[in-house]
């Protein structure tokens, strides 16, 4: 997997915005810049963690490039930093969505702690803790260890096999989601879901459900626990990581 960068953008690359890349260069985490086009930022976005909005003294972005914005850092999961005059930041900050917005940096920036929030918080995205945390439920081994591959480059995976095991690690831990086999020995899944919306500490944590079985009558069975979903355990790779983009992106 390429190393994870902060891109830079801006309307031209300015004397000040190339002393900030070289600063974070200079402390050995990757930074470019890029100009504030939409295919230019596209172009730019696979590899990137972080996005640091640059502007000088009256120059905005359009509109178009602020959706756009707005729009993959959705889909990405990341957050930005906003470098500029306090009324410039302020117009921006009331464009955006609250939680897409890392800090704001009015000029001057101070370049030692400017540096020393992107380095951390690029440090933190290759450790992946800024990822969604998944915890499957499955007694099939090789189920899980096949999910899990699936998953492990988005989402923070933990794998346990059997309810009683889920149970005890939701006791000391927190996940954003549990997919959890509706169909296991000894507790079974409804079983599983029963304790955990019993349990103040858990009976608000998402769950959607695995199961083999695709006939209506139980189909309609797991319906009627109302999980947040289900998934068909025949489900390709593909199709399961844009049910849970997707079901992450309403869920923010």
């Amino acid at each position: 997997m390429a190393e994870k960068k902060m891109i830079v953008i801006g309307e031209k690359e300015s004397f000040i915005s190339r002393i900030l890349i070289k600063k974070v260069q200079d402390a050995g985490a990757k930074s470019e810049f890029v100009p504030w086009v939409v295919d230019e930022i596209n172009n730019q976005i696979n590899d990137t963690a972080l996005i640091t909005l640059y502007m000088d003294d009256g120059e905005l972005p359009q509109n178009s490039v602020l959706h756009f914005l707005i729009d993959i850092m959705e889909e990405k999961d990341l957050q930005m930093i906003i470098v500029g005059e306090k009324n410039d930041i302020n117009t921006i900050v009331d464009h955006m969505p609250p939680r897409l917005i890392f800090k704001t940096f009015p000029r001057p920036v101070d370049n030692a702690v400017f540096t020393r929030t992107v380095t951390e918080y690029l440090s933190q995205a290759a450790k992946g803790e800024f990822k969604k945390s998944i915890l499957v439920v499955d007694d099939d081994p090789q189920y899980l260890t096949m999910v899990r591959e699936w998953l492990k480059d988005t989402y923070k995976v933990t794998m346990v096999n059997s309810g009683l095991q889920a149970i005890k690690y939701l006791g000391k831990n927190k996940v954003d989601l549990i997919l959890l086999d509706h169909e296991m020995p000894v507790t079974s899944g409804p079983q599983v879901l029963e304790m955990l919306r019993s349990d103040e500490e858990t009976r608000s944590i998402p769950v959607m459900f695995l199961t083999g079985k695709r006939d209506k009558e139980s189909v309609m069975k797991v319906v009627a626990l109302k999980p947040e979903g289900y998934f068909l355990k025949g489900i390709q790779r593909d199709e399961l990581l844009e049910n849970l983009r997707e079901y992450f992106m309403l869920h923010k």
